[in-house]
């Protein structure tokens, strides 16, 4: 029998279960390139459900006691001494989410001699050393693509939110006043604008196609080009390298996962590079930019707002800068956590646990490190390496 730990965000603060806004979300089987969604043999929740918090524990514990292995769920994750450290050292299976990630260092790895498996219940699993993950023969894998259209979705609102000056015209309205001309000064329309993405997969391709309407010109960069018929379809220019997609677009919408390549991409360097003015959302991982480069080139006027909900540490320190720097809409990373999504990647981990215990392979689209290496949508999208030095800083968040 396996222990299995799963390390989730906290309860509401008025308890747990929420009142829900909703009592049913919408049924969808299949993802808009043809992928199926989630299909375990069952599912223990009700969809619409808070899934991913503690209490939630991914509606699995009636799964895997039923036959015979152990749950633990925490929050407590980080620093020495934490609940997580102590149980990771004889657990089988580790269960994270990017929103609250477990950070599954190296040390940490040599620390669980039985560790087999670590699931991403969503997708992006650069909070695990893929590196050391592959040499001890670690399975890695996540839900790709359950929570891909709820970022996207995302993106376009904090898009419109930064251009259009929304949260400080929503702020009069808190403070009792009727301050237009305040409100209006940064505020423009989104029409005839230049919007790129950096990065193309399924994240940035939703961007692109739900942008379309807004009457901007779309451009892109990717490792991965995409078909002639598609760029076509939405009137999309290729850009080669990242440095003449950013020169060309007035937003720049960051769809990339955060690997060694792109680590610290956005530094002062590129946003230079930028148009004066320019606006950067960033909705993959915080990492990717760098933190101060960003405070100092919204305190300069070279970005006109910076907006996402990714941060490096995950929770991130009260005293980080992006809290308190000018002209930003940074909310908690909640873009792809939204009930809709939680009940498809509580549904992908259990389906990727059924056929771990069975035995049966894991779908090639849920693989991001096995047999060693880099495996199925993990080789598409990642570059060897390890992503994770730094995170012990999230042990500050609690201080």
């Amino acid at each position: 029998m396996a222990k299995i730990l799963a390390v989730l965000y906290d309860d509401p603060v008025t308890g747990y279960p929420p009142r829900y806004a909703r009592q049913e979300i919408p049924h969808i089987e299949r993802y808009s390139d043809g992928q199926s969604t989630p299909m375990p043999s069952a599912i223990d929740f009700t969809p619409g459900e808070l899934l991913g918090s503690v209490s939630g524990e991914l509606g699995l514990r009636e799964f895997l006691e039923k036959a015979g292995h152990t749950l633990v769920v925490t929050s407590d994750k980080d620093g020495a001494g934490s609940t997580f450290e102590r149980e990771l050292t004889d657990a089988d299976v580790v269960i994270s989410q990017p929103f609250w990630p477990a950070y599954l260092t190296a040390e940490r790895i040599a620390q669980a001699p039985n560790l087999k498996l670590a699931i991403t219940a969503g997708i992006g699993s650069d909070h695990v050393d893929l590196q050391a993950a592959g040499e001890r023969g670690i399975t890695v894998a996540e839900v790709t693509y359950c929570n891909s259209i709820s970022v996207a979705e995302h993106v376009v609102m904090q898009i419109l939110a930064l251009v259009r000056n929304y949260l400080p015209s929503h702020q009069w309205v808190l403070d009792g006043g009727w301050n237009i001309a305040d409100a209006v000064s940064r505020a423009y329309d989104v029409e005839g604008m230049a919007v790129g993405t950096v990065g193309a997969g399924r994240i940035g391709l939703a961007v692109l196609r739900r942008l379309k309407p807004f009457d901007v010109v779309l451009h892109y960069m990717d490792r991965h080009r995409l078909p002639a018929a598609t760029e076509q379809e939405l009137g999309l220019t290729f850009h080669e390298t990242v440095e003449s997609l950013v020169a060309a677009v007035d937003v720049v919408t960051i769809n990339a996962p955060l690997h060694p390549q792109t680590q610290g991409l956005f530094g002062d360097t590129l946003i230079g590079l930028m148009r004066p003015g320019s606006y950067l959302v960033n909705t993959a991982r915080g990492k990717i930019a760098d933190r101060d480069a960003v405070v100092r080139a919204l305190e300069s006027g070279q970005l006109a707002g910076y907006a996402g909900d990714v941060w490096f540490p995950q929770p991130a320190p009260a005293d980080h800068p992006w809290r308190t720097m000018p002209h930003h809409g940074m909310t908690p990373h909640v873009s792809g956590s939204t009930l809709s999504a939680q009940a498809r990647y509580a549904a992908g981990t259990r389906e990727i646990l059924e056929a771990w215990f069975a035995g049966r392979p894991i779908r090639d689209e849920y693989l991001i490190v096995d047999g060693g290496r880099l495996a199925g949508v993990g080789a598409h999208s990642y570059t060897a390496g390890n992503t994770t030095g730094g995170s012990e800083e999230a042990a500050n968040f609690r201080t």
